[in-house]
């Protein structure tokens, strides 16, 4: 490793995938002689990888970009980097409009990180933009910034969906797989970092392989990971409906690392909303593939994400939305107040909801889900499952952990009262004992 070169302060927003791309670019500068620091007063370089999926993530963006801003005006801050989602959409806007950015780097090109901050540090305003179509390899030397137990692997970049109310295609690219080898390779460096859980992501991971190998391949992959020494649990998220298929269900079924948990994004039932989101799917064929999930795999978990208020969305289609949630009881369900996106179709759609009755609807539909939840962890009550351990509550006899139904900082938790000495990562046989709210209680077995 070379001398240290200097301190830097990394702020990560938005999604999972994002924070792959960062702890992608602390590998980089790690082994480049840079140290990182929590500390902003501290930081000679700070980075903010951004995001700018909904308005609010992009007001976030904007406002931490601007906060960090005033740390180069005060003249404590050598340098000031943007990269992700938003530096991808707005370059211009950003380097030109905001004077204490030193250098904005897009969504393709975030493995120049170094270069561009040797650049930036000699003075030079710098603009890193490869085509979109371009694939970064992930490398083996990224710095895990989750607590080492679970870490994300992103298997794919891009979309090619479209759907009306979405801009990732035009910030992130076409759908493009990361070849099997590399990711295996990846896997097995997180394994050996002592990761015991990895969570499959990509913008959909349902058809990954489609492009590079002629047919969907999810199956093998996990099957291939399956196979790591050390990986205990396999997660999977961002499945669309539509694409869900057999062979991925009988891997499921047959790999006891797998954790028996898939998220599914339907975002509505109705079909003329689906329709008007540019869905490839109707209301008959999610409740068949639930249905088939369910009956193959009967203590599987299903979490999904709604979207209320989207434009046209009448009270009937809310409705309707309603009785599907109660009918269909998922485990697990996040909804977001519809948010119009510059430059998509949505946008522009006629019969825009107000803001105060998107909200309505959102909060409706989540105290619904909140009763939901409630029944369902009486049920679990007297099972037997493996957790992983998260930490230990202060002054208590007690652990904070998770089970296969709960993806990290999105679902629920288990408390386990025990008088053991456990570990962050361990991985311990629980008996359910009780629920509250959205979490599970209970004890070693």
């Amino acid at each position: 490793m070379a001398d240290n070169k200097g301190k830097i302060l990394f702020v990560s927003l938005g999604c999972d995938k994002n924070l792959v791309d960062t702890e992608q670019m602390l590998g980089l500068l790690n082994a480049d002689g840079y140290t990182f620091t929590d500390d902003e007063t501290e930081a000679d370089i700070i980075i903010i990888n951004s995001c700018c999926f909904i308005n609010d993530a992009k007001e976030e963006s904007i406002n931490t970009i601007l906060e960090m801003a005033e740390l180069k005006k005060a003249g404590s801050l050598k340098c000031l980097i943007v990269t992700g989602c938003l530096a991808e959409r707005y370059k211009e806007e950003v380097l030109n409009e905001i004077e204490e950015v030193d250098a904005v780097i897009g969504t393709a090109s975030y493995d120049s990180i170094v270069s561009v901050i040797d650049s930036a540090l000699k003075g030079n305003k710098e603009m890193k933009f490869m085509p979109l179509d371009r694939l970064v390899l992930p490398e083996t030397n990224r710095v895990l910034t989750g607590g080492g137990h679970y870490a994300h692997l992103k298997i794919a970049e891009g979309c090619d969906k479209h759907c009306t109310y979405c801009i990732i295609p035009k910030i992130r690219g076409r759908f493009r797989s990361v070849p099997m080898e590399k990711l295996i390779e990846e896997a097995k460096y997180l394994a050996e970092k002592g990761v015991k859980e990895l969570i499959l992501v990509a913008q959909e991971t349902t058809i990954y392989g489609v492009d590079l190998y002629g047919k969907k391949s999810l199956h093998i992959l996990l099957e291939e990971l399956c196979k790591i020494k050390g990986i205990s649990f396999i997660r999977l998220m961002y499945c669309y409906p539509e694409e869900i298929y057999d062979e991925l269900i009988e891997t499921m079924k047959n790999n006891q690392k797998i954790c028996n948990y898939i998220d599914v994004p339907i975002q509505h039932c109705s079909d003329n909303i689906l329709k008007r989101m540019g869905r490839k799917t109707n209301k008959q064929d999610i409740i068949n593939i639930i249905n088939k999930l369910r009956r193959q795999i009967p203590d599987i978990v299903i979490r999904t994400t709604l979207i209320s208020g989207f434009p046209g969305e009448t009270q009937e289609d809310h409705e309707e939305l309603l009785d599907f949630v109660d009918e269909m009881e998922f485990e697990r369900l996040g909804v977001f107040a519809y948010s119009p996106e510059e430059d998509t179709p949505a946008a522009l759609m006629e019969d825009q909801i107000d803001d105060e009755v998107k909200e309505d609807r959102r909060a409706e539909i989540m105290e619904l889900q909140q009763e939901i939840a409630f029944e369902n962890g009486e049920k679990y009550i007297g099972k037997e499952v493996l957790a992983v351990i998260e930490g230990k509550i202060v002054d208590e006899s007690a652990y904070v952990g998770r089970t296969y139904m709960d993806a990290p900082d999105i679902d629920g938790n288990i408390f386990i009262t025990t008088g053991e000495l456990l570990m962050t990562g361990d991985f311990v046989k629980v008996k359910i004992t009780g629920s509250c709210d959205y979490d599970l209680i209970g004890e070693i077995v």
